[in-house]
């Protein structure tokens, strides 16, 4: 039998080993001492909100979205290289306890993952849903009600993976949901592959950024994603317009974020990535004290089986070798379980 919106909603939602406990949606920064509001609340409150929307929306009459820019009609149905629909398609919800450590806190990051993705990377991990689309198609109401139920559960902040695809649904879903109380964060985790232009429409509405940056190379990036020789440039300039809007990471006095961009970046075997390179430009292009965190958790998964330069996980000595780099280039605010690995290879 199939399932209704509300059945969906509520099954997708991990209530297991959770209190529910109010939101300290007020608080003060730790750095600046003031007093903490959702951007998007701020906009609304200007009554500016609505007109974002409408400018988002405008956007899926010639789907241009991300760099791709397929020019589809996704109101009438056609769809790009995602192959996403104009409602979004949400595979999960849940509290997740594997993000960063501010962005988890006690309570998890209230994480929502969309279905289909604009990159398509060949040793991607979440495939079925980035790839094959699974999922349940939603309408923007219901979106808003996950994003008040992840909050009402003690959730820290609404992380939305995978977003740029359904950006104009996302900010229609946040103002339905701020009418109803929603309060927290907004977290935009993103591929990196993003339009600075199209960014500009999320200022003022989202409140951290965290994207991957994933290749430094336009020929490894076209290799392993899907085609996407411009990666490397659309990232480093999408990245630089996040930094504009919202600075750098802060978090409020319980350690939890309340504002920055985040970059993650996953070092993978024999340099494909170009981690020495990512460094040297985060280095020299963004604040020395920008939030890093140096993955080292890539695995060989999906299609990298046919890939002979990414068929193995990467070895200590080169995600020491990036730590290293960092260290070297001046990067002050590495996430600390990136040290905490770092420490713990320096000592195998």
């Amino acid at each position: 039998m199939e399932l209704t919106r509300r059945d969906f909603i509520t099954s997708s939602i991990i209530l297991a080993g959770l209190f529910l406990v109010p939101n300290r949606f007020l608080y003060a920064a730790k750095e600046t001492g003031e007093r903490w509001y959702p951007a998007y609340g701020k906009l609304e409150q200007e009554g500016k909100l609505a007109q974002r929307i409408e400018q988002a929306y405008s956007i899926f009459e010639q789907c241009e979205l991300c760099p791709r820019q397929c020019g589809v009609n996704r109101q009438k149905g056609e769809r790009g290289f995602c192959q996403a629909p104009a409602k979004p398609v949400v595979y999960s919800a849940n509290p997740h306890f594997g993000e960063e450590i501010s962005l988890v806190g006690k309570n998890g990051s209230g994480t929502i993952f969309f279905s289909n993705c604009n990159l398509r990377c060949v040793f991607c991990q979440n495939w079925p849903i980035s790839h094959k689309g699974y999922g349940k198609e939603i309408e923007d109401k219901d979106l808003a009600g996950i994003m008040i139920l992840l909050q009402d559960i003690g959730c820290h902040n609404i992380n939305l993976v995978t977003p740029t695809h359904v950006m104009p649904n996302i900010l229609n879903a946040v103002r339905i949901a701020f009418k109803k109380g929603l309060r927290i964060p907004l977290v935009y985790n993103t591929s990196g592959y993003e339009r600075a232009e199209i960014l500009k429409i999320l200022d003022g509405i989202v409140d951290i950024y965290l994207p991957d940056m994933k290749f430094m190379d336009a020929d490894n990036a076209e290799k392993y994603l899907g085609g996407a020789s411009d990666y490397p440039e659309m990232a480093k300039k999408a990245i630089i317009e996040m930094n504009r809007q919202v600075g750098e990471h802060l978090v409020d006095r319980h350690g939890i974020a309340a504002r920055g961009v985040m970059i993650r970046h996953l070092v993978m075997p024999n340099q494909v990535a170009g981690t020495k390179k990512f460094i040297q430009w985060v280095a020299g292009n963004l604040p020395k004290s920008t939030y890093v965190n140096i993955m080292h958790q890539y695995s060989v998964e999906f299609k990298a089986f046919d890939y002979p330069k990414i068929i193995r996980r990467i070895t200590v000595e080169e995600y020491l070798e990036a730590m290293k780099w960092a260290e070297e280039y001046g990067l002050t605010n590495l996430d600390p379980k990136s040290i905490d690995i770092k420490n713990i290879y320096t000592k195998q």
